[in-house]
């Protein structure tokens, strides 16, 4: 008999034969891990290395260095020539095949119950707000960082512990037919919809779409699972009808009068947001630390999972209430300067028209001058220019005070800006972030968002480097 696990020696998570059986594959001897990794570079100790395919990278060129790191073993299509004979590989025909098996093994065995979070915006806040509610309740896996793609979605299911209580897949996509597959390998019980937006649209021909592609994770629900869904975004009653081909059991939120988890009051503050929040024929009030109606919003998403799922609310609002957002994402930090600190609202992690508004009005609500620092929104097709040039209006309603832009598509916003309002614009990020540094001054508030590709991170860096340079003298 298995003697019971600790923390300090928890047992294996893949045991040979059990990763042969999910991926139909070939252990050449046998082994046990601990977990499952697809990075070579940041693989630990006892984990199974998976050698992915892709179009620019092949995984198996990095098997030798994966074993070295300490690897339990290697799933692989052949055995690469800089590879010992007597490796421990797992032989299958496909490797990402293999993770989805993987994934849907792991799934299966896992007694969770597994909560699925889409949307065009709010997917990674919302899923970091569950992690920390749920946590409150009993034992929690959830996505790392923003792994919601066709091996983030496996990977997770591959590292879920079998006893966990609950688990929380985020589920992402930018084509149709994406999400239908992995909801059906994340099986949930809960289904969310956090908002449908202009974002994709390089690859849809308008908003309808996203939202059809949106609507395909109802198709995996557990009998019985429930929908739940943004009553106030777009196509909210076209989202509807799609869940209702899967359940009966569907809970709106937002702030109209017939959401079943209804935000009936919201005042902003520098350092967050105070709610009343009405459901289940109660009244739940609570300060909530991250800024912004949009964390609200997220927020009523998860409290209406919870009740789904039966948990104690008064404990569910209290664990959602210590929330705050993470770097790139939300977070609100100082910085200091000679003769006082700015304060910086890093955004920088990622961007489309309806992050970007949210951003915008959090930005105008803070004290002191108020600074955007802007990077292109990526993947919006032949609407892009207009999208971009249409921020306009949000800066304006929120008094912003100068606005930086980089990239080709924030041209066309800083084309639209009025002169009181325009400060620079570069080619490049890291072209602009000395500007933005030598134009700041104490008691400035900035905010600097982007899309990933649009690397915003060298202006974050450029205004932390005075800090550090300070620190370390």
């Amino acid at each position: 008999m298995m003697a019971e696990a600790s923390s300090s020696n928890p047992p294996p998570l893949w045991q040979a034969v059990d990763a042969a059986a999910a991926t139909s594959g070939r252990s050449r001897r046998d082994w046990k891990a601990k977990g499952v990794a697809i990075d070579s570079r940041t693989l630990q100790p006892g984990e199974l290395f998976i050698a992915l395919e892709g179009p620019n990278r092949d995984g198996h060129g990095f098997v030798r260095d994966a074993l070295a790191r300490g690897a339990a073993a290697a799933v692989v299509t052949h055995r690469p020539e800089d590879v010992a004979e007597d490796a421990p590989l797992l032989l299958v025909d496909d490797t990402q095949a293999a993770l989805e098996g993987l994934g849907r093994f792991g799934r299966n065995r896992a007694a969770a119950r597994m909560i699925g979070v889409t949307g065009s915006v709010g997917k990674t806040g919302t899923k970091e707000m569950l992690r920390q509610v749920l946590l409150g309740f009993g034992t929690c896996h959830a996505s790392r960082a923003s792994y919601n793609n066709h091996w983030g979605v496996p990977l997770t299911l591959a590292n879920l512990p079998p006893e966990t209580a609950f688990a929380v897949a985020e589920i992402g996509m930018n084509h149709a037919g994406e999400i239908r597959a992995l909801t059906k390998i994340a099986r949930p019980h809960v289904a969310v919809i956090t908002a449908v937006a202009p974002a994709h649209l390089a690859f849809f021909r308008d908003t309808a779409e996203i939202a059809d592609a949106k609507a395909e994770i109802f198709e995996g629900l557990e009998p019985g699972g429930v929908a739940v869904i943004n009553a106030e975004t777009l196509h909210s009653d076209r989202l509807a009808e799609a869940a209702q081909r899967s359940t009966r059991n569907i809970v709106t939120f937002g702030t109209a009068a017939s959401a079943d988890v209804r935000l009936t009051e919201f005042a902003s503050e520098a350092d967050g947001s105070r709610v009343e929040i009405s459901l289940a024929g109660r009244t739940l009030r609570l300060h909530l630390s991250a800024p912004g109606r949009h964390w609200a919003m997220n927020g009523l998403a998860v409290l209406a999972t919870a009740e789904r799922l039966g948990l104690d609310l008064d404990r569910a609002a209290e664990r959602l209430a210590g929330l705050r957002p993470g770097a790139g994402r939300g977070a609100m930090r100082e910085i200091t300067r000679a003769g006082g600190s700015i304060r910086l609202l890093d955004e920088s992690y990622n961007a489309n028209p309806a992050s970007m508004a949210a951003a915008i009005d959090v930005l105008g609500r803070q004290p002191g001058r108020k600074i955007a620092v802007l990077g292109d929104m990526l993947e919006l097709g032949e609407k892009g220019r207009e999208l971009h040039a249409d921020l306009a209006r949000p800066l304006a309603e929120a008094t912003v005070d100068l606005v930086f832009t980089s990239g080709p598509l924030m041209r066309h916003l800083h084309d639209a800006l009025p002169a009181s309002r325009k400060a620079a614009w570069a080619e490049t990020s890291k072209d602009l972030a000395g500007q933005v540094v030598e134009a700041t001054q104490p008691g400035d508030v900035v905010l600097v968002k982007g899309s990933l590709g649009s690397a915003m991170r060298h202006v974050i860096e450029a205004l932390d480097a005075p800090a550090a340079s300070r620190a370390e003298g």
